[in-house]
């Protein structure tokens, strides 16, 4: 697993050298399309990493020869991760560099990464986080919905039913969501999402960065009309749900509604909190009430 040849990177027609590197876990954002959304630090640590993991080598090809980076790379995904992650952290335990890279995007997002991660900081290895791309946060910008909190839920399960329940789990939580799905998928979602989540407002960002990028916004009941008469769209896509309207809660039975739906997504204490900022009551009067909800339900 050696890096093959000269530990450089082109930039133009300039030729640079990489710095040797510290023994660490390096997790490198690579573009998610355009191959000009790359920093320099990133290049440089692709370069001069001892050893550079990743989903797919060819992927991962079409990027170093786009900069000119002599890196063989190795396989580390889902299906290899329990014979390859131990062999990585054996070099990494050696005092080699490992660079690990996802085929496009921030490493950790929807793929086994966090397991090497995990692997590593067990054994006391540094973590490096070496930040860029990020398809969430591209589409999250440019959809017009609120970002002071987002809540980043993956890719929803493949069946209507269980897809609904999933969804509904997340119904109270007060922060835009964002779910990757896919091409064939996105209008059944789509349909989901309305019924589940009535009119909010949503934008489906679809190929970010990439030569037909496109961002449609409106309601669901919109955006789900237009994606069921529309062709199946092509590309990767990302959706963005605003959150829920504040309801007016008026009283006691409503308070306790809203605490244990609250609770449903986050610690008690947080939930409170978020109580006590949605009706104005005191905190510490809050997460008594849900303790002693929770005592009555066996939760």
């Amino acid at each position: 697993m050696q890096a093959a040849g000269r530990k450089s990177f082109m930039i133009g027609q300039t030729e640079v050298a990489a710095r040797p590197m510290e023994a660490a876990l390096y997790l490198v954002a690579t573009p998610i399309g355009n191959l000009g959304d790359i920093t320099l630090r990133a290049l440089e640590t692709l370069a001069g990493a001892d050893i550079l993991a990743c989903e797919d080598t060819r992927v991962t090809r079409i990027l170093l020869e786009r900069y000119g980076i002599r890196q063989r790379p190795t396989p580390y995904h889902e299906h290899n991760a329990a014979e390859a992650g131990p062999r990585l952290i054996e070099a990494l335990e050696s005092g080699q560099s490992v660079a690990l890279v996802s085929d496009a995007g921030t490493p950790l997002v929807s793929d086994p990464g966090y397991r090497l991660v995990g692997q590593a900081l067990e054994k006391g290895i540094r973590v490096v986080p070496i930040p860029g791309a990020s398809a969430v946060l591209a589409a999250l910008t440019a959809s017009g919905l609120p970002s002071d909190a987002f809540l980043f839920a993956g890719f929803l399960p493949v069946k209507d039913g269980q897809r609904r329940t999933r969804l509904s789990e997340l119904t109270a939580v007060p922060a835009t969501l964002i779910f990757f799905e896919s091409p064939r998928r996105l209008a059944d979602t789509l349909v989901a999402m309305a019924d589940v989540y009535g009119d909010r407002h949503a934008a489906i960002g679809r190929e970010l960065t990439k030569r037909f990028e496109e961002m449609r916004t409106g309601n669901l009941s919109a955006l789900a009309a237009h994606y069921a008469e529309a062709p199946t769209p092509k590309g990767e896509i990302v959706i963005c749900v605003g959150p829920p309207e504040e309801q007016a809660v008026t009283g006691p039975e409503d308070i306790d509604r809203l605490l244990l739906s609250l609770a449903r997504e986050m610690p008690a204490s947080k939930a409170a909190a978020e109580a006590a900022r949605m009706t104005g009551g005191q905190k510490p009067a809050l997460y008594r009430r849900l303790l002693e909800l929770r005592e009555g339900t066996g939760d």
